[in-house]
């Protein structure tokens, strides 16, 4: 007898959880298929038999990370224009929350090194791409906006995944690099320093 429909897709989520805690530390190449299996309670087979190749289970990750990302920016810019908001800022803010997530800001980061792999290329262009059309598309953004929005986010990730607000205070140049908080950021990409 075959597996129910949601047990099936209980498990997959729970594969890609597991998977999202692996790559995060290990990435693409480093990252055991059978550590993922173990992390998720199933067989090392069954995720072959569900995702093919430990590379299109990576990928399988990091879309689902992206899509989330994706999907937090386009709700926050739509419930700040619903409510008179600045969607910008919303944007920026949901993302500062999705930095709290260290496994997925790692698989972030894991997907930016694993870019030698065209079609992990490919995908991580894909939604770069979708998100500065996003904040092109609010309403008074340019070219510079997108610009600054972007460069500051990788900052973010960086500040982040480097862990720098646990020495800011010991560090100066720690403190430097971090620069203002995210608010101010926000300001500083939208031009209103």
């Amino acid at each position: 007898m075959a597996p129910s429909r949601s047990t099936a897709t209980a498990r997959r989520e729970a594969i890609l959880d597991a998977a999202v805690a692996e790559f995060a530390v290990r990435g693409l190449h480093g990252t055991a298929v059978e550590a993922v299996a173990t992390r998720a309670g199933v067989s090392q087979p069954y995720v072959f038999r569900l995702f093919g190749t430990k590379k299109a289970l990576f990928l399988a990750t990091v879309d689902r990370v992206m899509d989330r990302l994706v999907a937090a920016f386009g709700d926050a810019a739509r419930d700040a224009s619903r409510s008179g908001g600045d969607p910008l800022t919303a944007m920026a803010l949901a993302y500062v929350a999705l930095l709290t997530n260290r496994d997925e800001l790692l698989v972030h980061m894991q997907a930016f090194a694993a870019c030698a792999d065209p079609e992990v290329q490919e995908l991580v262009r894909r939604n770069f791409g979708e998100v500065a059309r996003m904040v092109l598309a609010l309403p008074g953004a340019s070219e510079q906006t997108v610009h600054d929005f972007m460069a500051k986010g990788m900052l973010l990730n960086v500040v982040a995944a480097m862990d720098l607000t646990a020495v800011a205070g010991e560090e100066d140049w720690a403190r430097i690099c971090i620069g203002a908080p995210p608010e101010m950021h926000i300001a500083q990409a939208r031009g209103e320093e």
